[in-house]
């Protein structure tokens, strides 16, 4: 299963093999006809103001590209921030204050915005307007709101992230990685660039001399310029909720060493007893980026 995720994800971004260029090349009509639909959505959308402050971060391409830790820094800038997403993969429904519950019922990403920004509100809502009139009944004065560019029903700024490295296959799901076609970043109010706009410094809280990497993120191979010598690699679909009997195996497999993850993943992981080194990501944001915010939640 896993080596089927890792065969597709290649495929979607950066195809090398015989087989995913031609599962690319057929699927690419596909592809052509779902980014015109999306573009079509998307622009046909009005915006309504909610009568609170929202900046949206997101971006229009598959896996990871920096949006939550770029959302968490700019939600601990301001006081009454809240921030909105979806909560992928969570068991619960309908609106949700983001507490202390875990990530099967939240989603992991939900549970890493409660560690990263805890003096910001976090709600997990299908519906991101309700989610936005919800945070405004609680107090919140700017929210922040998780991927959702491609909802232009609410007023808003919009940053969308582009990736760096840029993916290799700039066609659109299911042939590629786009979730919209690229001509869609000319609709943001601002084009953050990875590495250029904000640049991520990786620091390693707890290393020990024997670590092994376990990982359940998109596109585990952005890692790659942040790890040091590990003993084994045990990758995980993105999202993936893992249980306490696969991880305890992995760490009786490796006696003595300890378990090298992401932000991400350590909230998955907390409560089960192993002994984990993370990954913690720092930002530094470029002055134009900041400025640009700071101007629209004055105006």
């Amino acid at each position: 299963m896993v080596a089927l995720h890792r065969f597709a994800e290649e495929a979607l971004f950066a195809p090398r093999s015989f087989w995913q260029r031609v599962i690319v090349r057929v699927l690419a009509p596909l592809g052509w006809l779902f980014g015109a639909i999306s573009y079509w959505q998307l622009t046909r959308k009005k915006p309504k103001d909610l009568g609170v402050t929202v900046i949206s971060i997101g971006n229009i391409v598959l896996g990871g590209t920096g949006k939550t830790p770029l959302t968490a820094y700019f939600a601990n800038l301001y006081d009454h921030a809240a921030i909105v997403l979806r909560g992928y993969k969570r068991a619960s429904s309908g609106v949700v204050i983001v507490g202390d519950q875990g990530a099967a019922e939240v989603g992991d990403e939900a549970v890493l915005y409660r560690a990263l920004a805890p003096n910001a509100l976090v709600i997990v809502s299908c519906d991101r307007t309700a989610g936005v009139i919800r945070a405004k009944e609680l107090g919140a004065r700017i929210v922040f709101l998780d991927d959702g560019f491609r909802h232009r029903n609410i007023a808003k700024f919009d940053i969308v992230i582009k990736p760096f490295p840029a993916p290799q296959n700039t066609r659109c799901l299911p042939a590629g990685c786009f979730r919209l076609p690229q001509k869609a970043y000319a609709l943001a109010d601002f084009e953050a660039e990875a590495e250029r706009d904000f640049v991520r410094t990786v620091k390693i809280e707890n290393p020990s001399d024997q670590m092994v990497l376990v990982t359940a993120i998109a596109r585990a191979e952005r890692l790659e310029p942040f790890l040091p010598p590990v003993l084994a690699r045990y990758i995980f679909p993105d999202h993936h909720i893992f249980t306490r009997d696969e991880v305890c195996a992995i760490a009786a497999k490796h006696s003595g060493a300890t378990l090298l993850v992401t932000q991400k993943d350590a909230v998955k992981l907390r409560d089960f007893g192993v002994k984990l080194s993370v990954l913690k990501l720092e930002l530094a944001v470029c002055d134009r980026l900041k400025n640009a915010v700071e101007q629209y939640i004055k105006r």
